[in-house]
């Protein structure tokens, strides 16, 4: 991933003092006509087509992401100093070496790594489908690729193609499966691009001799032809191709060459991370939840469950499960997709906690998944927070700080409201835009009705004296065209 909280959608944040905005309010998208090299299938495609192509993806909602790789190795720490960075970021962060980088490779045997486990724990929280880092930015390929022998079949003991398995499982158990590729970073290819960071060279971003290349030549023999082999091996797989920190090295020309062979598969999703002035199909804010998210765009949050990708031995500051569904709420219902990181371990096993987390978000899915999944943000413009007059977030902005007491989102014939803070007595609307003929609670199997009054804009529903759910309980109101 990016450097800590960087992010293309920070201009989101620019906002001051204690402005409140609701989810329907925001700028709209960028229509810029851009004259690319090679035009991409976003550049020609009917708003018909578009839709059909997004729509397994806009009704997913919820996706895993997986960071796994030879950084699971050091997990944090290298000749007994800890980074205070994400742990996939360790060889650039302590400028390890490339020679004593790749060494970790003939010590990668992830003898616990089990596809069905992973796939099925995805299926388990709900989740519809899941991106890997097929390569991060170390440049070690975690699939068998002939375009470079620094890969995880060629280089170590383990000698399997976690991808390869996981497709066959995500098939068998009816999961989609999306690849990450660091498609300009690369730190132990000669040429690869690298952030520039620290003391390292101000020009390249390198601090070892064994970087120096041409990026040419690495974006011809390493990163084009792994990109190849990534969407011609795995049969109907990826459906997602998820690129990152192009840098100043992807230019228009460059990319080009890329958008060529993505054009290939008509089908596919690509983000918004390629570079070159392509916008992909998805805005990517990273650790964050934008304060109106993106109308007019598609989008996804991508979040840790602790604070790293990368596996890191120490980091056991596990968000809970209550703030997970929240996120996952609140993305809902500003209409974008959550894609939740776990960080498997140099043996292949996901962190406990991790799992324990994803499985109790599950639970909550299965009775009320309904409310999420192929669902649009919400119709209500009420304010889910505001703009802090004394925080800052990382980048120095004034901090949003939501405000936790519902959120909603929309089917075609009924509005879902999650309530976080149950009301005394009754729930209260101001402003209904649609006509109310039925109320019920989610996790009442039984849907009893719930007694309503609507007065012009007003609505209030009578709810019982205690909520079903002690995280979210779902107020459906039925509302036909």
């Amino acid at each position: 991933m990016k450097p800590a909280c960087r992010s293309i959608a920070t201009a989101l944040l620019f906002a001051a003092g204690t402005l409140s905005y609701g989810q329907l309010q925001g700028s709209k998208p960028d229509t810029t006509p851009v004259n690319h090299p090679v035009p991409a299938i976003q550049d020609t495609e009917t708003p018909a087509q578009r839709d059909a192509r997004m729509q397994w993806w806009r009704e997913a909602r919820f996706g895993m992401f997986i960071h796994w790789g030879l950084y699971s190795i050091p997990a944090g720490t290298w000749n007994g100093q800890r980074t205070t960075h994400i742990g996939e970021w360790i060889m650039n962060d302590l400028s390890i070496p490339v020679a004593d980088y790749k060494a970790l490779a003939k010590d990668f045997n992830p003898t616990g790594f089990s596809a069905h486990d992973i796939v099925a724990l995805a299926k388990s929280a709900g989740m519809k489908y899941i991106v890997i880092t097929s390569k991060h930015h170390d440049g070690f390929a975690m699939f068998d690729s002939k375009a470079d022998p620094f890969n995880i079949v060629a280089a170590t003991p383990f000698k399997r193609d976690p991808l390869r398995e996981l497709a066959e499982e995500c098939r068998k158990q009816g999961i989609k499966l999306g690849f990450y590729y660091s498609q300009a970073q690369d730190w132990t290819a000669p040429g690869g691009a690298a952030a520039v960071r620290g003391d390292h060279n101000k020009d390249t971003g390198h601090w070892d001799k064994a970087q120096d290349g041409s990026f040419d030549d690495y974006l011809h023999n390493k990163s084009i032809p792994q990109i190849k082999e990534l969407l011609e091996n795995y049969k109907e797989f990826p459906v997602v191709v998820w690129f990152d920190t192009p840098t100043r090295a992807m230019m228009p020309e460059r990319a080009a060459e890329i958008v060529t062979l993505l054009n290939q598969h008509p089908n596919l999703i690509w983000n918004n991370r390629l570079g070159g002035t392509y916008k992909g199909d998805t805005e990517t804010p990273e650790q964050y939840i934008p304060p109106q998210g993106f109308p007019g765009r598609d989008w996804e949050a991508c979040m840790t469950i602790n604070d790293t990708w990368g596996f890191k031995s120490f980091d056991t500051n596990f968000k809970s499960t209550e703030t997970l569904l929240r996120n996952l709420i609140d993305i809902a219902s500003k209409g974008g997709n959550y894609l939740l990181n776990i960080g498997p371990d140099s043996k292949g096993i996901v962190p406990a906690p991790e799992a324990e987390r994803l499985r109790q978000m599950g639970q909550w899915l299965s009775v009320n998944g309904e409310s999420i999944y192929n669902t649009q943000a919400t119709i209500f413009d009420e304010p889910t927070g505001s703009f802090s007059e004394t925080e800052k977030d990382k980048s120095g902005k004034p901090k949003f700080v939501p405000t936790w007491n519902w959120r909603s989102t929309t089917g075609p014939n009924k509005v879902y409201i999650q309530i976080f803070q149950w009301p005394n007595g009754a729930f209260h609307l101001n402003k209904m835009p649609r006509k109310v003929t039925g109320a019920y609670l989610l996790a009442d199997k039984a849907h009893k009705p719930l007694k309503f009054t609507q007065t012009g804009d007003s609505l209030d529903v009578q709810l019982p004296a205690k909520a079903l759910d002690p995280i979210a309980t779902v107020l459906v109101l039925n509302t036909p065209n």
